[in-house]
């Protein structure tokens, strides 16, 4: 198994003989406004430049969207993915819409869907806190995460966009992965708080699966997202979690 961070919650998996994207987020440097409604809305997105090549990128054998929110599916990544890759949507509404978009095999994330010798297992996530969710659900909306399981391969368990709650927890005590990707960048909406991970979610992943390891990403590349790279160092290193926890730059890598 091979991840390497590119930017925001975007990752090139290689696993089980199969190359995926995850989440596309590819527009240029300074493209497009910042989220309305969230916090530092005046900062441009996205906030840094792409290092990995788009040849690189797209240089796939499959792409999983796991929710079209613009900064893990933007306009870019829809003129610029081929639109005859395999595509994996959380369900059929967003698939519906990425087939609208002119792609020709869009697939639904179900029980015991396979890529070849993977089996891609689609996991609930919650995009914030209860309230947060039920106040703003047009804008808050589903989100899923996905577990990667081969022969001859650690389990792989990317969670998306979500908060640490039940959901995850029981998805850890499940699959038992011996990888977990997090969404950890904090980001956070006025009035609604935090609707991914931050540095306390990370160390409750990290409690409840102590021999995995954590790879945080979604940071320091959308303008509301609080938590930086080096404060999260800091608190990995402040509670002694820096041989489970990997806070990656963009363009690196890691074998397991």
């Amino acid at each position: 198994m091979q991840i390497k961070q590119v930017r925001n919650a975007t990752l090139l998996i290689d696993f089980g003989g199969s190359k995926f994207l995850i989440d596309p987020y590819l527009a240029e440097k300074d493209a497009n406004p910042g989220f309305k409604g969230t916090v530092n809305s005046h900062i441009r997105n996205p906030r840094v430049d792409l290092t990995t090549p788009m040849d690189e990128i797209l240089n796939v054998d499959a792409v999983i969207v796991t929710h079209t929110h613009p900064d893990h599916w933007d306009e870019a990544a829809i003129r610029l993915v081929p639109k005859d890759l395999p595509l994996f949507a959380q369900h059929e509404r967003d698939a519906d819409l990425i087939r609208s978009q002119g792609f020709t095999d869009v697939r639904v994330l179900e029980d015991g869907v396979r890529f070849g010798a993977i089996e891609l297992i689609k996991t609930a996530g919650r995009h914030g806190s209860p309230e947060a969710v039920a106040a703003a659900y047009e804008v808050l909306g589903d989100v899923c995460g996905v577990v990667f399981k081969s022969p001859g391969e650690k389990t792989l368990y990317v969670a998306g966009d979500t908060v640490w709650n039940d959901d995850v927890a029981a998805n850890l005590a499940t699959y038992a992965p011996d990888v977990v990707v997090l969404n950890a960048g904090d980001a956070q909406v006025a009035g609604l708080g935090s609707i991914i991970m931050g540095t306390e979610d990370i160390k409750q992943v990290h409690e409840a699966v102590p021999s995995a390891t954590i790879i945080a990403s979604h940071l320091e590349a959308v303008n509301h997202s609080v938590l930086s790279r080096a404060e999260l160092r800091a608190f990995v290193c402040e509670h002694r979690m820096e041989a489970k926890v990997l806070v990656p730059d963009d363009d690196q890598s890691y074998t397991f």
